[in-house]
């Protein structure tokens, strides 16, 4: 009976995993346009790196731009710009109604900016001027102190 109870259970287990290996490699694979870009965008983070241009060590800085050529060609991180737009957007939900809405149009890139991250911060501001009601003939405007 022993004998006959193992050959089943693996012949269930290889029929319930089937699917998840067909679909392995598919979920691996990675698009050879995203790894041309990412190499491309490495090359350039080296030379920076190279050149001294970046605020970080020139080790620190290789390591790095090494890191997120690996993590895409691991299928892990396709677009850098997405996870910035993200976080960016995230630190907008903390604010109610007007300034959400504010918030989210500065992250977009409305209105000015100003600063770096590598002087101590961005700046981003968003002038909105509100207009308010019109008088009606007749009626009386406060003075201007």
């Amino acid at each position: 009976m022993k004998s006959i109870v193992r050959p089943l259970q693996l012949l269930v287990v290889a029929a319930l995993a089937w699917p998840l290996l067909l679909a392995a490699p598919s979920a691996r694979a990675v698009d050879s346009a995203v790894v041309k870009s990412a190499t491309q965008r490495f090359e350039r983070d080296r030379a920076v790196c190279v050149r001294g241009r970046s605020s970080q060590d020139q080790a620190t800085c290789m390591r790095e731009a090494a890191a997120a050529l690996a993590e895409v060609k691991r299928g892990r991180r396709t677009n850098a710009n997405e996870d910035f737009t993200r976080n960016a957007l995230r630190r907008c939900e903390a604010l109610q109604d007007d300034d959400h809405a504010d918030c989210q149009a500065r992250m977009h890139g409305q209105g000015t900016t100003s600063g770096s991250v590598a002087g101590g911060g961005i700046y981003r501001e968003l002038v909105t001027r509100e207009v308010g009601a019109v008088p009606g003939p007749g009626a009386s405007v406060p003075a201007a102190r």
